[in-house]
């Protein structure tokens, strides 16, 4: 069972609580705290929950084809981490009859690792959800927050304006430190957002009347570690990104849910972390297993325009199991809630592993809770052992197809690809705590989808 944290410290505190400004700058104030009990739970994936990860024939994705070229979606630019432009509650937006979708780009002539120190998000779009036009980078870059811009969502409301979440990555006035070899230690990480206006006619989807950018979000460090917190342990890569917004629809409620690492007071590797008494009595945990610390965390919407935000305790927290749980988003059917991230091998914390997947938690009754791990460990979709780097950077929508980017596949003689293009799409199905890969799409299509219901 999921172990419940309490936080009582925090009401001492008080609230982080973000105000996007008018202005390019962000302030952060506190303010007393109003939460029900409710928010003060955070869940845990142990050591023990994690030991039950495993391939299986409804957890593995179909093996890729690697006889033939790829099909790039952009020719010239490094496509990865994808997500669709949705409705506020959820559904697929479609403009004058177009699909909108939102991705990771970087020039092709960089080298497939130096990708990351210039990435941009470039905006794609098509008629039928299969056949796609890169349409280019749709924000001013001088204008946008970070040296980089990393994955976000985008929400389109009733009014016609699209909400644009992003993660600023870096600083631009400390760009030297970019030399596409030692970025990690300098990749500052900070939620962030802006607005546009939407049109689309026979010429394409254009994205029009720029708001200012602002930052939404940084790490506290109480609940959610900093850069220079990481920095006393440097241990992989330092995260608070990837905000997803996500609108409760049992209650209404709107959040912001991203990806970060535990800060200290989650009070570090605790008994819960490992597994209940009977398994900690002969579990050996390795040394530095403690400093894979990472969680999900939340922030509750107060306001219309995403402008107001109350940080809250994280909803997951993986410390001892893995250090990265990446581009987290939820599903929700009737009142199960479908908690969903993805993650690598080398971030298992020593003594662990798993494949490169998608993973999953399920919780009855609402948003926080006591999840456990779909599939006994928490595996959903993991790369077929053959070529097992060939796709990351799942993301699930409401109604279980799952988008994905090919990664690093292998070809016929075992020899490791770079590919970065829309992967073939995957429909999941979910019951209960189990899930089945049930078919494969097409490359990178999506089909139209309904609200979380």
């Amino acid at each position: 069972m999921g172990i419940k944290k309490t936080y009582g410290d925090f009401l001492k505190w008080g609230v982080c609580t973000a105000i996007l400004g008018s202005s390019l700058m962000a302030s952060t104030v506190f303010a007393t705290s109003d939460w029900d009990a409710e928010d003060d739970y955070t869940a845990v994936w142990t050591r023990q929950q994690a030991e039950n990860v495993a391939l299986t024939k409804d957890t593995t994705a179909p093996l890729l084809e690697t006889d033939e070229d790829f099909d790039l979606v952009a020719p010239d630019k490094w496509v990865w981490d994808t997500w669709p432009l949705q409705n506020r509650d959820g559904s697929l937006a479609q403009v004058n009859g177009y699909t909108i979708a939102f991705a990771l780009v970087a020039p092709r002539d960089l080298g497939w690792g130096e990708r990351h120190t210039e990435a941009r998000i470039g905006m794609f779009y098509s008629k039928d959800g299969k056949d796609w036009t890169y349409a280019g980078i749709p924000y001013d870059y001088d204008k946008a927050y970070g040296h980089m811009q990393w994955a976000g969502s985008a929400m389109l409301d009733k009014d016609g304006k699209v909400h644009f979440f992003y993660t600023a990555t870096g600083r631009k006035d400390n760009s030297e430190y970019f030399d596409q070899s030692g970025w990690e230690p300098m990749a500052e990480q900070r939620l962030a957002k802006t607005t546009f206006d939407i049109s689309a006619d026979k010429d394409g989807v254009h994205l029009t009347k720029e708001d200012e950018h602002q930052i939404m979000l940084e790490a506290d460090g109480e609940y959610y570690e900093t850069l220079g917190q990481w920095g006393s342990n440097g241990n992989i890569i330092s995260a608070f990104r990837d905000p997803f917004f996500f609108q409760d629809p049992n209650t209404g409620e709107e959040y912001i849910i991203w990806e970060g690492q535990a800060g200290p007071k989650s009070n570090g590797l605790k008994p819960e972390n490992i597994g209940d008494e009977a398994y900690r009595k002969n579990a050996n945990v390795p040394d530095r297993a403690e400093l894979y610390n990472g969680n999900i965390g939340i922030a509750k919407v107060l306001d219309e325009d995403v402008s107001e935000l109350k940080m809250l305790p994280p909803l997951l927290e993986s410390i001892g199991v893995n250090h990265q749980l990446e581009r987290p988003h939820v599903v929700v059917e009737d009142d199960t809630y479908y908690l969903l991230t993805i993650s690598h091998t080398f971030t298992y914390a020593p003594g662990l592993t798993g494949p490169e997947g998608l993973y999953g938690f399920v919780n009855e009754g609402g948003l926080r809770g006591d999840y456990e791990p779909l599939n006994d460990g928490g595996l959903v979709i993991g790369n077929p052992a053959e070529s097992p780097g060939q796709a990351y950077s799942w993301w699930v929508a409401p109604d279980g197809q799952v988008i994905s980017f090919i990664n690093e596949p292998l070809d016929e003689n075992g020899e490791v690809q770079f590919v970065g293009t829309f992967a073939p799409t995957l429909q999941l199905s979910f019951d209960g705590d189990q899930t089945k890969i049930e078919k494969e799409m097409g490359y990178g299509e999506i089909r139209p989808f309904g609200a979380y219901r």
